[in-house]
């Protein structure tokens, strides 16, 4: 199909409309071949294929997609360098990075999700674009076209949103009488944070993360939804981003201030008291009700037990309800609970269940959480 010639801009389809997807891939006969998966779906429709991250670009000024498919290894310009300007020219365009070097756990996957990809899957051979690898594609478009929680605010949850710096260091909302007024205020104590993540998340743990000061000592718990082979490039790449030692967690390490634990990707992370007043990590295995593994809910269950009020929880981009449960765990433990926004979400699926259930003291994009987390110290 002759589909680099780009097409009159159209409002963004809401996603229960067929999503528009653009194709960026050097080989002429991926092109193809993923443009008739796409299109066999009721759901998707392919408005554009091109060759490279330039005519993507070009394509981009005079027409808007939902979705963008980008390979990485491509001549010129390759998909990881063009992604920020492609993320910049998509205007909320979701990209899904489909290539052969985004092997699973492999350095280009998480350098993908770090940079701002919603979702990365490997591209077979012209041989194997069929069978397992189309149904992989279309379920992968249409998981991120999961439709965002509505936002219900109630009386007593007074929630409010604060979406520039200032504002997040300032009190940002009461919980209404029940809570005594408590906010989460530039000052507040706390002495763990725990952080839930899934699609998307990764890209927003990088912009928090750099604006974690190097004296900031807080210990930082981090369940993100990936495989276990993920992981050490995961923890190693954290480490480089935040300027602080980063840990897959193991069972009954101790939780030491000033550094990262990340949940390994066939556990739950939680944590337990010891008897010298410390804190340990445990890891469980079994199924929860989010049916993940690892969990965000088993990790702030057990952060509302150890910590009770002096537990910061912040809920990040990610698809479904996972931690929904724990942070209401937090939040009636005295807790303080925060969400992504909405607008930088890849998926607002689980902030946007906890923001929908009334715990949430905020709602800020993450550099903005990274900042309200900088201003907390220990007393």
């Amino acid at each position: 199909m002759a589909a680099s010639l780009p097409l009159p801009p159209l409002p963004r389809s809401p996603l229960s409309a067929v999503a528009r997807v653009l194709i960026v891939d050097d080989s002429v006969v991926a092109r193809a071949v993923m443009a008739r998966l796409i299109d066999a779906s009721a759901q998707f429709t392919v408005v554009g294929a091109v060759a490279n991250a330039g005519a993507a670009l070009e394509f981009l000024r005079s027409a808007e997609v939902d979705f963008i498919l980008l390979d990485i290894e491509m001549p010129g310009v390759d998909g990881l360098t063009a992604l920020p300007d492609l993320i910049a020219a998509g205007q909320g365009a979701k990209i899904l990075i489909v290539s052969s070097s985004a092997d699973e756990g492999g350095a280009a996957a998480v350098q993908a999700l770090a940079l701002g990809a919603a979702e990365t899957l490997v591209k077979p051979g012209a041989s194997g674009m069929s069978g397992r690898f189309a149904t992989a594609l279309v379920e992968k478009l249409e998981r991120l076209c999961e439709a965002p929680t509505a936002i219900v605010p109630t009386r007593a949850s007074g929630l409010r949103s604060a979406r520039n710096v200032t504002a997040a260091l300032e009190p940002l909302c009461s919980r209404g009488a029940a809570d005594q007024g408590r906010s989460v205020a530039a000052g507040d104590a706390y002495d763990i944070v725990a952080i839930g993540a899934s699609t998307g998340g990764i890209h927003a743990l990088s912009q928090l993360l750099r604006e974690l000061p190097s004296t900031f000592q807080l210990p930082i718990l981090i369940t993100q939804h990936l495989p276990a082979s993920f992981m050490p490039y995961f923890a190693a790449q954290l480490t480089v981003l935040s300027g602080r030692p980063c840990d897959v967690a193991t069972d009954r390490l101790r939780i030491r201030p000033g550094r990262l634990f990340i949940a390994p990707g066939d556990a739950h992370m939680t944590c337990v008291r010891l008897s010298d007043g410390g804190a340990a990590i445990r890891l469980r295995q079994g199924v929860v009700g989010s049916g993940c593994l690892p969990s965000v809910d088993p990790m702030l269950g057990s952060v509302a037990q150890v910590f009770g009020a002096r537990a910061l929880a912040i809920m990040l981009s990610g698809m479904g309800r996972d931690g929904a449960e724990g942070a209401r765990q937090v939040h009636d433990a005295g807790g303080s609970v925060v969400a992504q926004d909405q607008t930088t979400s890849v998926v607002w699926g689980m902030p946007g269940a906890v923001v929908s259930s009334g715990v949430a003291a905020a709602i800020l994009p993450p550099e903005a959480i990274g900042r309200l987390i900088a201003s907390q110290r220990r007393p």
